[in-house]
């Protein structure tokens, strides 16, 4: 039997790991060594990418960035997510502003001496992410249009640390990150409908609570419409080979949420279309090995005659 100091000490661990969205943070970093085997890096070995020291240092850094952007993030929403996630909040609360700030400069601190091991413009990358990402949590979150923009942004960012390291501009690479922004950028407008309640009693300027949920889901329409641009641009000019069923499937879907979405008018049906576009992310994850599944079988790309 666990003791009682015992008990609050594992209730706080799992408090932290809520904060943090530990959850959250596998499927990153598999969307990381995926973009770089299949995308970024196409022409080396899958094994060889693996064993790659400084992409290692890259995914774990990013993962710490992320993860410390998480504190900051619900440091700064303690108010707001007790109104919108009292459940949530309350196992979040378990551990104190006080040490959240802690860990949060901890992992900083942490991350910004690793990335010397990688190199100075490692160092620059993840010292301006940490700071984005401060601002963007205490400034630029309660701005309309601007937050909503900034929030897909910051996710997007670490496959740029990737970008960064193998130095391969492919027209397709950008397509890829066009599609997966303006879904990010969906899912962060559902959130705005999602959490109305809080933004409106903590005074965020969000499209919701300034030009009312009409006008918002308009907008999350136009934008849903708008990923028809890089799917036809993936599909009939660039080689995504197998890949290509995942966003036919994505389209079918969208249409889907489409109509869910002007059906829904409170929590509960916002959260089913948060879900969706979360199911979306996450098995466009997993549908990266599409692009060319004999690489899980030999290690690399076979040359095509």
């Amino acid at each position: 039997m666990l003791s009682r100091k015992n008990k609050l000490l594992v209730m706080k661990i799992i408090s932290l790991f809520s904060v943090v969205r530990g959850y959250n943070i596998p499927i990153i970093v598999l969307a990381q060594y995926l973009s770089a085997i299949f995308i970024l890096a196409p022409n080396k070995r899958a094994l060889e990418v693996l064993l790659d020291v400084n992409l290692f240092l890259i995914v774990f850094l990013s993962s710490l960035t992320i993860a410390s952007g998480y504190i900051i993030n619900n440091f700064y929403d303690n108010d707001k997510d007790l109104i919108n996630r009292p459940n949530k909040s309350m196992l979040d609360r378990l551990v104190s502003q006080k040490t959240k700030l802690y860990v949060y400069f901890s992992i900083n601190f942490i991350v910004f001496l690793l990335a010397f091991f990688i190199s100075f413009r490692a160092v620059l990358f993840f010292s301006i992410y940490i700071f984005l990402i401060w601002f963007y949590s205490h400034k630029l979150k309660k701005m309309v249009v601007i937050g909503n923009l900034f929030a897909a942004f910051l996710a997007v960012l670490p496959f740029f640390a990737i970008l960064l390291y193998y130095k391969n501009l492919y027209p397709q690479i950008f397509a890829h990150a066009t599609f997966l922004y303006l879904l990010l950028l969906i899912r962060e407008m559902i959130k705005d409908l999602e959490n109305l309640k809080g933004d409106i009693a903590n005074d965020y300027k969000t499209i919701p609570v300034l030009f009312g949920e009409k006008i918002s889901k308009q907008i999350i329409s136009f934008l849903t419409f708008g990923t028809i641009i890089p799917v036809y641009y993936l599909v009939t000019i660039f080689e995504v080979g197998y890949m290509d069923i995942y966003f036919y499937l994505s389209l079918i879907v969208l249409l889907f949420f489409l109509q869910l979405l002007w059906k829904s008018n409170d929590k509960s049906g916002y959260l089913k279309l948060h879900n969706i576009l979360k199911f979306l992310i996450v098995s466009g994850v997993f549908c990266i090995v599409l692009i060319e599944p004999e690489v899980l079988i030999h290690g690399k790309r076979l040359l095509k005659l």
